[in-house]
């Protein structure tokens, strides 16, 4: 592989504590949480104490001061080992950052170094049964009366919603608004009239519990508003930059590790008296494989790097989570066929990475939706 130029010495020392830990405290476990559906609470505290939640989150809130660079070493290091769950990424890189960009000095106080620690995890609620990509179609309600907001509505394909103490909620505060009508409220997991629904039963990433979320007349005092009251949309548009760019690093870790495994595999399998490695189209196939892992993470490292330098666009961002994407399920696909019967068997690695790499074309914004972004950067409107 190219070499990465991106990480200092402090960095390359960081990786080295987040694979140790990775190896100690997730993969041992991990089969079992796939199973349970949802991942042991220590692990979140055990990763706090470690220095793994919220890197970016300045030391005055609690955090430990780093930059995405740190948050990137603790994605690719959950990647390289298959772990779909604990959902580090989502808790500390897609939804803290609300909280530390909007947020209020007594918010960020409260609510920041509970995240770090890993005593606070977070969630974000968006999706709606009725409103997937359109976030203006959402129907859950947050009503004035007096010094609160009243909350009523449903989410669905909530990360986290099973454990998470503190929820991020896109409400309509004025539905004759539409977008303009949307705004961003802080919820607790333990207020009255809040339920969440089942565990849902996904195709892969069964460690990262996904929930529905029902609300009945959940009362939150209005200083749980975060920012601005009707900025909520335009809020969410600009954090999806990041959210995407993070759900394209995850990719292209994965892609190499892809290729470890199916190396592995291939060396020492044999059919016909020749290992599968041996035969022409095993070693094309991986010199395709080989070939779209190094193109994928250069492209993907300067995409970082103009991301740490503030200067990813959103139709930037959408081109790398629409080229990670795309390429990491073919890549699986590929690999998974490598590996013939025994990789469709559940419980073998390339099988769970094929699962786990499906929800990566929907999630932060569908393939289309990516396509839709990158299309009117090219084409004007009429």
């Amino acid at each position: 592989m190219l070499p990465r130029t991106l990480f200092s010495e402090e960095h390359k020392i960081f990786r080295e504590s987040v694979r140790r830990f990775v190896e100690k405290e997730i993969v041992p476990y991990h089969d079992a949480w796939e199973k349970d559906g949802v991942v042991s609470r220590d692990v979140w505290c055990a990763a706090g104490a470690h220095g793994l939640l919220c890197c970016s989150v300045p030391e005055e809130y609690g955090g430990p001061g780093g930059d995405f660079l740190h948050s990137t070493i603790v994605i690719e290091e959950l990647a390289k080992v298959g772990a779909s769950g604990p959902a580090f990424a989502l808790h500390s890189d897609i939804i803290a950052p609300y909280i530390q960009a909007y947020g209020n000095e007594e918010q960020k106080h409260k609510w920041l170094p509970k995240a770090v620690s890993g005593e606070t995890i977070l969630a974000i609620g968006m999706t709606e049964p009725a409103a997937g990509s359109d976030l203006q179609a959402i129907q859950t309600r947050a009503d004035r009366d007096g010094n609160h907001f009243v909350i009523n509505g449903q989410k669905v394909y909530i990360s986290n919603g099973q454990i998470a103490d503190l929820y991020i909620l896109a409400c309509k505060t004025d539905p004759a608004l539409g977008g303009k009508g949307v705004s961003l409220i802080l919820v607790e997991g333990g207020r009255e009239g809040f339920q969440r629904g089942r565990n849902l039963d996904k195709l892969g990433c069964h460690a990262q519990d996904t929930s529905e979320l029902f609300f009945e007349d959940v009362r939150v005092p209005i200083t749980n508003l975060l920012g601005q009251e009707g900025r909520g949309f335009a809020q969410l548009m600009q954090q999806l930059s990041q959210e995407r760019l993070v759900v394209a690093v995850r990719c292209a870790a994965s892609i190499h590790a892809a290729l470890d495994e199916t190396l592995s595999y291939t060396s020492d399998r044999k059919a016909f008296g020749r290992r599968i490695a041996d035969f022409q189209n095993t070693r094309f196939k991986l010199a395709e494989v080989k070939t779209t892992a190094m193109v994928t993470q250069t492209f993907i490292d300067r995409c970082i790097e103009l991301h740490m330098d503030g200067k990813l666009t959103s139709e930037d961002a959408a081109v790398a989570k629409l080229h990670a994407t795309e390429e990491l399920n073919r890549v699986v696909d590929d690999c998974l066929q490598l590996h013939g019967g025994f990789g469709y068997m559940a419980e073998v690695p390339i099988a769970k990475a094929w699962a786990d790499a499906r929800m990566s074309r929907i999630a932060g914004g569908s393939s289309e939706i990516m396509k839709e972004i990158i299309s009117r950067s090219l084409i004007p409107a009429a």
